[in-house]
């Protein structure tokens, strides 16, 4: 490339790409610089690049994505997520911080049908953050907890995310989605536990009386919500169809009951539901598809054989394994989750796979600790969507997190010292 050996190329390559990120250039056009003049570099054909992408977006799987983007904007607009809160704080009133806990329960009821933590931060926010405050709670610290929850949207099946990662690396969909439920339940219960932990220390939340009545009457207000939750796992689970067929089911159900039954989306209203999906799937699809040509130039330059080497050379299985956790994490605090798993899932899944690992378990291992990086600093996408809809700056966030980042920690170590809470569905 203009006569400069390919090493330094790529290296003058690297650096400018890291340059156009810190500045703020978009990811998509940073990984697609790179991949581009990195290309050039080593004289692979560019006619590639369009071929590539293409053929990559252009997968059967990947077709759930948008669905399942649709459904959470569907849900948001037609009052069902508003219901399924109402119910959660009616079954968590008798404990302390049962509203900040009922938020993060939500939030999981809402990873069960939509499968994206950026639409569970943003619907549930505009929905428990006024409640919370209204109830006395400090607002940075409803944001923060709200953001937190959201990070089981990529946990609880189903999972935008985990339908990347199996396209990625080649794994059955439907065994991830089986496979997260226990992690992604856990992970749930170990932010409520953060939750409690701040109600606690400022006596926010204190208990109120359970009525079991209001209980039954929340849950039947819920119906519609919770049937939602149900076909999902009644037509994926079955094995009636694929995470694909229902994700276009579970669009469809949505959209039906938003207009006919809670009414609460009118006819005018349809086409800015969809244009919001869109434009959420505007952003995710062209980086997919550009990380595919880049996963082919790491092939090519060898990439995947250093770290493996680098990794390896550790020898401790521990050793080996806190590598990849830190990478996993320090990856997603700086980077946009997609980017990370299409960059880092094919590196690392073969060497935890060479040293014993199930690779449905590695996966979710992966996933949890990806999920981490929404709400770690500088890139913290959930604290950033938190921010965007409360107005709190973005640093007034940050105090609240460590809490949530501890438990969070400890769960995600169950999950990989005990296989079994990943494969006993599976």
């Amino acid at each position: 490339m203009f006569g400069i050996p390919e090493d330094v190329a790529i290296w003058i390559i690297s650096i400018i790409t890291g340059g156009l990120f810190i500045l703020g250039v978009p990811i998509f056009l940073c990984v697609a610089f790179w991949a581009t003049l990195a290309s050039i570099a080593i004289d692979f054909t560019i006619m590639n690049i369009g071929i590539t992408s293409y053929q990559g977006i252009s997968s059967y799987a990947l077709l759930a994505m948008p669905l399942f983007i649709l459904t959470g904007d569907l849900i948001g607009a037609g009052g069902i997520a508003k219901k399924l809160s109402i119910m959660a704080r009616r079954v968590l009133a008798p404990l302390r911080g049962g509203l900040a806990m009922a938020a993060v329960a939500t939030c999981s009821l809402f990873s069960a049908i939509s499968g994206s933590n950026s639409a569970t931060v943003a619907t549930i926010g505009r929905i428990m953050i006024p409640e919370l405050k209204d109830q006395g709670y400090n607002d940075e610290f409803a944001a923060t907890t709200v953001a937190a929850g959201g990070i089981v949207g990529i946990l609880i099946p189903p999972s935008i995310l985990m339908i990347v990662y199996g396209f990625t690396v080649n794994l059955s969909v439907l065994d991830l989605f089986k496979a997260g439920i226990i992690p992604g339940l856990l992970v749930s219960v170990a932010l409520m536990v953060a939750a409690r932990f701040w109600c606690r220390k400022y006596d926010w939340g204190r208990p109120e009386p359970f009525f079991m009545k209001e209980v039954v009457r929340s849950t039947w207000d819920a119906k519609l919500g919770i049937a939602a939750v149900a076909l999902i796992l009644i037509i994926v689970y079955g094995g009636i169809s694929s995470p694909t067929e229902a994700s276009g089911i579970a669009a469809a159900y949505c959209l039906v009951a938003g207009t006919l039954l809670t009414r609460e989306i009118k006819l005018k209203d349809i086409p800015a539901v969809f244009l919001s999906s869109g434009r959420v799937n505007g952003l995710l699809a062209p980086v997919v598809s550009i990380s595919i040509v880049l996963q082919q130039v790491f092939s090519i330059l060898g990439v995947h054989d250093v770290v493996s080497d680098f990794v390896h050379s550790f020898g401790n299985y521990y050793v080996m394994l806190g590598a990849m956790m830190f990478s996993i994490v320090l990856a997603g605090a700086i980077m946009e989750s997609i980017s990370v798993c299409i960059i880092l899932a094919p590196i690392l899944a073969p060497i935890a796979v060479s040293i014993g690992m199930n690779p449905i378990h590695w996966g979710v291992v992966f996933i949890v600790g990806l999920s981490i990086g929404f709400i770690t600093p500088p890139f913290g996408l959930d604290l950033f969507v938190a921010s965007g809809i409360t107005g709190i700056p973005y640093d007034k966030l940050i105090k609240w997190v460590p809490p949530y980042l501890v438990f969070v920690f400890i769960a995600w170590i169950t999950i990989m010292l005990l296989p079994w809470l990943s494969l006993v569905f599976v």
